[in-house]
């Protein structure tokens, strides 16, 4: 003990978790975070923008039943929270409630994917959804909190 009166919990290394096992999560959840950070940034700041992406999921959702405005107000939201999605997931900050928001923003896109009927680009929503349930349930596991990063080095 370092004599410290913090009474704050410490959180242990994941005891059966190996360090190929937590490496490969870690991985998998900074390849993740880059494509959705990716996603956000490049629909904001790059090419036609925030408003020209906007403007054209108005357009690709033209012939669903969805009004035009809950088409636009979709378009100006998502890459917005694809960019935030992405840095949390970078950073390992938050990331219970980042890959809750990321399946719930999946959750959005599959319905717009399947009321156009693209059933290819529906099926590659189904593979993240699938990579962010499998990094969502085995976030306890093997995942590293900072706190538990930061309390190691304490303990050292």
């Amino acid at each position: 003990m370092d004599g410290s009166t913090n009474n704050a919990p410490v959180v242990p290394f994941r005891m059966g978790a190996s360090q190929e096992q937590r490496h490969a999560y870690t991985l998998l959840r900074l390849l993740t975070g880059i494509n959705f950070f990716g996603h956000g940034f490049a629909r904001i700041f790059t090419g036609t923008h925030l408003s020209g992406f906007a403007h054209g999921m108005v357009k690709s959702m033209a012939d669903t039943p969805l009004p035009p405005s809950l088409s636009l107000a979709t378009g100006y939201v998502i890459p917005c929270v694809e960019l935030l999605i992405g840095l949390l997931l970078l950073l390992g900050v938050a990331t219970r409630y980042a890959l809750t928001l990321a399946l719930l923003l999946m959750l959005v896109l599959m319905f717009g994917v399947t009321l156009k009927q693209d059933w290819n680009v529906a099926g590659q929503q189904l593979l993240y959804g699938l990579v962010l349930a499998a990094l969502l349930f085995g976030r306890d596991r093997f995942d590293l909190s900072w706190q538990a990063v930061f309390s190691r080095f304490r303990q050292q």
